[in-house]
């Protein structure tokens, strides 16, 4: 396939950035794009047309878009509610479906996404960009390498101030909003637990098993809202359910425990606060250095230091050819995994089985918390599957560890 032909649906500031990447690449041909608004249906169109010269078919019904017959996939970044239904319905139209991130309103849609791609064969991809990170890959490098030894202990999570986005979503015309208001969980785990679920071989060997959760109170929005917006907007008087922060532990089949951290609406820099500790050595994203067993006392390695040695071979060639797109060039790398895919007509590096279990803590982490911190049970999309199967890195965009050509 020499010219991938891709929807775009969902046309925010994030499916507009994705859209303007993809329509930046020579294989890539954007024949439609869709939004419940027109406005921003118009925009993407003539800024596709600015990068491509064509003007896209533009729709405000997904439906619509998803009767065309000359589509080999769909990107999906609307609201993180509405993901599961145009991806089941994209599936169910025989394209493969890029998916932007996001948690799972419940564990029916999960099994629902899982049901669907296999009976489908269709696959569905969450477009984790964290997994195509530079310090992710080159971590995930040092982890094959077994620099790291038997892994034991990680830690991740989303830490980020959106205390100004939330509170006007209204405005903006934002999601995050009413997730705020109404629910009370992790609503954002896949940043930080994705590249860690591929570090620790989740659904080839491994597997999540039970996972309990907490939530602080909640009062950080409510502050920024009185300090920052004034009793005439909107939110001024808003009861926020969300905890400010939220903490859940996951424990894993083969013994390892993770540590998720879930805070936006507290003053913070930003972090996915990583951490891969193993009997023989430890990374901390923030600190953003490496100990290992064999370092003199308690001296750290900067990353910076290992990147000669340790450099993923995507990460090197990117480089060496120019990084770019968002995020410091991960929406580059994520969105070229898979593209690549449909063109190869092969299966996603990130699957329905990973993609439903990075998405699921949200709902589990909502049940845990809404019955008092209670442990959940933790389902094996695979059915099973994961017994038997293990990491194999066929290819060049592969998450399972280094691709040997």
């Amino acid at each position: 396939m020499d010219r991938v032909h891709i929807a775009c649906i969902g046309l925010g500031g994030r499916g507009t950035g994705l859209a303007n990447l993809v329509a930046s690449m020579d294989d890539v041909y954007i024949a439609a794009v869709c939004d419940v608004y027109p406005d921003r249906v118009e925009r993407a169109i003539d800024r596709i047309d600015e990068a491509q010269s064509y003007r896209p078919e533009g729709y405000t019904n997904y439906d619509d878009v998803l009767r065309r017959e000359d589509l080999d996939g769909v990107i999906v970044a609307t609201s993180w509610t509405t993901h599961v239904e145009i991806s089941l319905a994209a599936m169910r139209a025989g394209l493969y479906v890029g998916s932007e991130v996001g948690g799972a309103a419940s564990i029916q849609e999960c099994w629902e996404l899982v049901r669907t791609s296999e009976e489908t064969g269709m696959p569905f991809m969450l477009l984790e960009n964290c997994c195509y990170g530079r310090e992710e890959m080159a971590v995930l490098n040092m982890v094959k390498k077994d620099l790291f030894g038997e892994l034991i202990h990680c830690q991740c999570g989303y830490e980020h101030d959106l205390r100004s986005e939330i509170s006007r979503g209204e405005e903006n015309r934002h999601y995050r909003l009413n997730n705020f208001v109404h629910r009370n969980g992790d609503l954002y785990p896949t940043h930080g637990l994705g590249p860690i679920a591929k570090m620790l071989d989740i659904n080839k060997g491994n597997r999540f098993i039970s996972l309990v959760a907490m939530s602080s109170k909640a009062r950080g929005l409510h502050q920024y809202a009185v300090d920052h917006l004034g009793p005439e907007h909107a939110q001024f008087n808003t009861v926020f359910n969300q905890g400010d922060i939220t903490t859940t532990m996951i424990k894993c089949s083969n013994g390892e425990t993770v540590l998720l951290t879930h805070d936006c609406s507290l003053p913070r820099p930003y972090s996915r606060a990583q951490r891969v500790q193993g009997t023989k050595g430890i990374w901390l994203e923030d600190k953003n250095a490496v100990h290992f067993d064999s370092s003199e006392g308690e001296e750290w390695t900067p990353m910076n230091d290992l990147f000669e040695h340790y450099e993923h071979p995507v990460w090197k060639e990117f480089m060496a050819r120019g990084v770019k797109g968002g995020h410091g060039g991960m929406d580059w790398l994520v969105q070229r995994a898979f593209i690549e895919a449909i063109k190869a007509q092969r299966q996603t590096p990130i699957d329905v089985y990973d993609s439903v279990a990075w998405m699921a803590v949200t709902a589990l982490s909502e049940d845990s918390i809404a019955c008092g911190s209670q442990p959940q049970p933790f389902p094996d999309f695979t059915n099973g599957k994961w017994i038997r199967t293990h990491p194999n890195p066929d290819h060049y965009w592969t998450l399972d560890g280094v691709y040997l050509q």
